[in-house]
């Protein structure tokens, strides 16, 4: 799905090391709720083989055979109405899948990291998508409350089996993001003119958290890495974790990212690359993963993967799903566990098994 963003600094190690903090690895996979048991095993004994301390999952409905994994479907959250905190009106199938995916993913040393929806649901035509579409979702007030109420019943969910409400979970909770690549597609600077959005937001998960929640809030990226850095989110009290994504061969130079990492470290708040991935061939591939993951951890930032697969990559359109057992999954799995011990420039430890 996406581009590797090639993260780097050019100001000596000492000027920018938190000392004693590791990077590490992890993985995305939008229908992870959705995971058979069987299936849900393969991914994660891999994905621990690998060393890989995060998965990011979400909270979009989803039917079967996905990336070529059959799985069992589930309704979106909201499926047929904006529910704006009526209880009754939530189908909370997907957050009762999710319960049993991380008690699962806890005995395998990995905790899951939930976008509560995508961009991309939005303009598929969603519950939101349809009364807002892409544009009055991130502007008018009802939407907003809506949306914010849809948060608070998620982090308020009690999980089905350890009885505590998610936002209490940290041994098991990475972080929360409103939402996966908010406003991409309408420009650069439609984010910039909108940025409020994503601090109130953060301002509502916070609120529900409170303070020392051991549960880090994150922005969900962007489409590249201006986007994703943007200064107000910089001196949002209640972010922790700017999430970069990013695409453009400009953005795979070292000097691209020396800035954002500066201004992260100066504002105190973490950064993290949360989307990466490299299509071609398995030989091209497999030179561009090493390449691209060295030049990561070179830089001393933790990455997430797009995306580890349970099966066989299908190689779908233009894919950048690595499968476990595919011809480049050995060359990913190395490269995740040499992520473990690599100097980091932010320090996760609190917030990782």
């Amino acid at each position: 799905m996406r581009a590797l963003a090639i993260l780097g600094l050019l100001l000596p190690l000492q000027h920018h090391l938190v000392v004693g903090a590791n990077t590490f690895a992890g993985s995305s996979l939008y229908y992870a709720a959705g995971l058979r048991s069987d299936e849900r095993t393969t991914l994660l004994s891999g994905m621990q083989s690998a060393g890989m301390k995060v998965l990011r999952v979400w909270l979009d409905g989803q039917s079967y055979t996905q990336k070529g994994t059959d799985i069992d479907p589930f309704p979106d959250l909201e499926p047929t109405t904006i529910c704006n905190g009526v209880a009754s009106c939530y189908n909370d199938t997907v957050l009762e899948r999710l319960d049993d995916l991380m008690i699962d993913a806890h005995s395998y040393g990995i905790k899951v990291l939930p976008p509560h929806t995508r961009f991309n649901a939005l303009a598929a035509g969603d519950v939101y998508g349809k009364e807002y579409g892409t544009g009055y979702f991130y502007e008018q007030a009802y939407p907003q409350q809506a949306f914010d109420a849809r948060l608070v019943h998620i982090l308020n969910h009690v999980h089905t089996t350890l009885g505590k409400p998610w936002k209490e979970l940290n041994q098991y909770i990475f972080g929360f993001e409103a939402e996966n690549e908010a406003m991409i597609g309408k420009g650069q600077e439609y984010i910039q003119q909108h940025q409020q959005w994503q601090c109130d937001r953060a301002n509502t998960i916070h609120g529900q958290l409170g303070d020392n929640s051991g549960i880090l809030v994150m922005t969900g990226g962007e489409s590249w890495l201006s986007e994703s850095v943007q200064p107000d989110w910089l001196s949002c009290d209640a972010l922790d974790v700017i999430s970069i994504h990013a695409y453009g061969a400009g953005d795979l130079e070292t000097s691209a990212i020396q800035p954002y990492v500066e201004q992260a470290q100066a504002a105190g708040k973490k950064l993290i690359m949360e989307e990466c991935g490299t299509p071609l061939s398995v030989s091209a591939r497999n030179a561009n993963l090493k390449s691209f993951a060295n030049a990561i951890t070179g830089a001393e930032l933790a990455w997430l993967y797009w995306e580890v697969l349970p099966n066989a990559d299908p190689h779908n359109g233009y894919d950048y799903e690595i499968g476990i057992g595919d011809p480049s999954w050995s060359t990913l799995q190395g490269l995740a566990q040499e992520a473990l011990q690599a100097p980091g420039a932010f320090d996760f430890s609190a917030y990782l098994l």
